[in-house]
């Protein structure tokens, strides 16, 4: 076998349709366009949205939902994960959380959530508390400090 004399595979390569070439070519006349229509015309362009004329699937459906520029994204903290790690931190900040894997983005805004219980005497510092969040820290001795 020599390199000059590789071929390839009977079937696997295809010649291009060459359209609009002479009744000869079988592709000739409306150049397998049809017969009249916007589609036959040179120049036609038919954008991804079109639909034929039919109403527009964007215009068929209903508009609905809002979103609030000013909302304010908090990751959430609940008192219950605070109390897995009591034996060894007392004051809890969004640094020392941060690098327990509490959270995970640095620098984000935080706020704790009442959901567990708390069994230990604690300070917690975050830039939200929720009420029973706040009555739980402090019915067990603990402090709460807003950022």
């Amino acid at each position: 076998m020599k390199l000059h004399t590789l071929k390839f595979a009977a079937g696997s390569r295809k010649n291009r349709k060459r359209v609009g070439r002479g009744q000869g070519s079988g592709h000739g006349e409306t150049a397998s366009k049809g017969v009249k229509g916007a589609r036959s015309r040179s120049g036609d362009i038919q954008r991804a949205w079109f639909e034929g004329g039919q109403m527009p699937i964007q215009r068929r459906l209903p508009k609905y939902g809002f979103t609030n520029r000013h909302r304010v994204e908090y990751l959430p903290v609940n008192v219950s994960r605070l109390n897995d790690f009591l034996e060894t931190v007392k004051d809890f900040t969004p640094e020392v959380l941060f690098s327990l894997g509490i959270i995970s983005k640095k620098g984000a805004l935080i706020k704790i959530l009442g959901d567990g219980d708390l069994s230990g005497k604690v300070t917690v510092s975050a830039h939200a508390f929720s009420e029973s969040a706040k009555t739980k820290i402090e019915a067990a001795g603990g402090k709460v400090n807003q950022l």
